[in-house]
Formats: structure tokens, sequence, C-alpha cells
């Protein structure tokens, strides 16, 4: 049995490569291909609540152990933006048939250049939720706010113009939902919690996702 399975897996794996690399010019390419890899192997759930997005999803590695109620799959690959989440939603999100998609993204796309505007993120979200709606039509949608990362203050006005515009867009649709974490995350002052990230003042400690945890919970589906 042992080396049945070893001659599987060897087949998964070139199987996979052949698209990998035909791929490999795009960002996070590899990531996309660990996790073909990664569900080749061991098949994930299907009809879970899949959390999709960047670095803060891909560093809640024990967010089943926040929901231990729910089926949790994380598929958030670090440093990617909305656009990201475009290009590979027939690999991370489409083919896993999720009850419900939670999407935290859309932070990385303003830092990553000064010429993206809030309009800019905003048809991008639009796109993205059209892309999963027309392929899935009964499953719900929820977004998380963009998070006041200490270290990306500078960008507040743009991340709360995105906040708004998206809440409001998902007030006007169908089955889905709104998460706001981003008043949960500010002090009396209005200011960022310093104390709930790292030292690199942009990725939180479990301080952080407690407050998100909190935020979340009553939104996901049973």
């Amino acid at each position: 049995m042992k080396q049945k399975k070893l001659i599987l897996i060897i087949l998964i794996l070139l199987g996979t490569f052949n698209g990998f690399a035909q791929d490999a010019q795009y960002p996070f390419a590899n990531d996309i291909h660990n996790f073909k890899v990664q569900d080749s192997i061991n098949p994930p759930p299907q009809h879970a609540i899949l959390f999709v997005g960047s670095s803060s999803f891909t560093k809640w590695t024990d967010v089943q152990n926040y929901f231990p109620k729910y089926t949790i799959l994380n598929r958030g690959f670090g440093g990617s933006c909305l656009t990201d989440l475009i290009r590979y939603a027939d690999d991370v999100i489409i083919p896993y048939h999720p009850k419900q998609v939670v999407i935290y993204c859309g932070e990385n796309d303003f830092a990553y250049s000064d010429t993206i505007t809030s309009e800019i993120v905003n048809q991008r979200f639009v796109q993205l939720f059209k892309l999963i709606r027309n392929k899935m039509p009964g499953v719900k949608i929820t977004y998380i706010s963009i998070k006041p990362s200490p270290s990306r203050w500078h960008l507040k006005d743009k991340f709360i113009a995105s906040n708004t515009y998206i809440r409001n867009y998902l007030k006007k649709q169908t089955n889905t939902s709104y998460v706001d974490v981003w008043n949960k995350m500010l002090d009396k002052k209005g200011q960022p919690l310093p104390d709930i990230y790292f030292d690199d003042q942009l990725h939180m400690k479990p301080a952080g996702y407690s407050i998100w945890q909190k935020a979340i919970k009553s939104h996901l589906m049973n």
C-alpha cells in the first residue's frame, strides 16, 4: 500500500508540473501549485467555509481552532491582491464548491502602488464578486473590511473609501455580509491599536485575531 501511495504522489506531481510551468510567470504560481499538490494528496472537504485572500489569512494557520463548530478551509496566500484572486479563482475558490466564501483582500492593492485609487480597488472587488457569483450563484460571499494597519496608516483615507463602497455594494446584493473589523481595531482616539500587531505593525498577533473571531463568527453559515 505504501508503494502504491508513493506512485500516486509521483503521478500527481508529474501531472501538475506542466500546468505549473505554464503559469510560473505569474505571481504566486508556486503557492497555487502547492495548494494543488496538497489537495491531491489530502483532498479538502467540499462545501466548507472558504477563507481566501492575503497574508492576514495565510498567517492565521490555526483559524480552525477559532471556529471549532465550523469546517474552515484556508486558502490565503500572502501578498496577494484582488487581481490575484481574480486570476486564480478557478484554482483556489471554484474547485472547492464552498457554501460560503470569506474574503480578506484589497489592502495590498493600495500598498503596492501609489497610483491605485479606491475606485480601481472597488472595480476589482466587483469583478471578483461577479466572477464568483456567476460560477456559484448560491454561495454566500462575506467581505472582511480592510484593517487599520499602523504601517499603512498613511493610506487610511483610501482604505476607508473602499470599505465604505464595498459595504454599500454588498447591501444591494443577496446572500452577502460585510464584517467591520476597522472600527474594532481602533482605540478611543481613532488610532490603530498598536499592541495587537507584531513589530512590522502590519501582521497581527493572536490578540488581533481574537478581535476578528468575535467580529466574524456571527457571519458564518452553519
